[in-house]
């Protein structure tokens, strides 16, 4: 048993030594025209997410588009339409891995969907609050995919801009001002680090 214990600690020992070079994940910069949001990618808890995020983010669709939904202690939710209120294009929609042990806490990132679990596409919403009701549960949940590292003023920013009812959208809760994602891109580890 003690040799077990030994090989069992060394074995966590190895596994914490390179955790934090295994764990860091893709990092990326939301610009804004209220200001910029860098975030963290959790690659490892929701692969297929973060690739079908990081397709939009290359492809450069994300760029232009607005964030079309705003509850204040809620979410703010975009990605998925333009400034004149046009639906983006979209890829095929992406497996649900709500189930992977992450939250909705404040300055977390997760899918949009609609009540099919595995209808998520390009949307995406950064949480303004700890939303537990939106985590895994009884129900399918929403897959948080990464966290704001940086910007939680643009968050508290963003939250006070006025909301109203849209008729293109035919939606309340929509910024009476466009917040817009001007451009959003990968950053490498120099970058990530200023």
């Amino acid at each position: 048993m003690k040799r077990f214990l030994g090989l069992t600690s060394g074995f966590i020992m190895a596994i914490s030594l390179m955790a934090p070079h295994a764990i860091a994940g893709t990092k990326v910069e939301l610009i804004t025209n209220m200001g910029t949001l860098k975030v963290e990618l959790n690659d490892q808890a929701a692969p297929a997410t973060v690739a079908n995020f990081l397709r939009y983010v290359d492809d450069g669709s994300y760029n232009g588009s607005i964030f079309h939904r705003l509850i204040p202690e809620f979410v703010v939710q975009g990605g998925g339409f333009d400034t004149e209120y046009k639906k983006l294009p979209t890829y095929s929609s992406v497996v649900n891995e709500s189930n992977n042990g992450l939250k909705n806490q404040r300055g977390t990132l997760a899918m949009a969907r609609t009540q099919d679990p595995n209808s998520a596409t390009r949307q995406f919403y950064i949480n303004l609050n700890n939303n537990q009701s939106l985590n895994a549960g009884r129900n399918a949940g929403y897959t948080v995919f990464g966290k704001v590292t940086l910007g939680d003023d643009i968050l508290t920013k963003m939250a006070q801009v006025p909301t109203g009812m849209n008729m293109s959208l035919r939606a309340r809760d929509v910024p009476k001002q466009n917040i817009v994602l001007q451009q959003v891109r990968r950053l490498n580890d120099e970058q990530a680090s200023q």
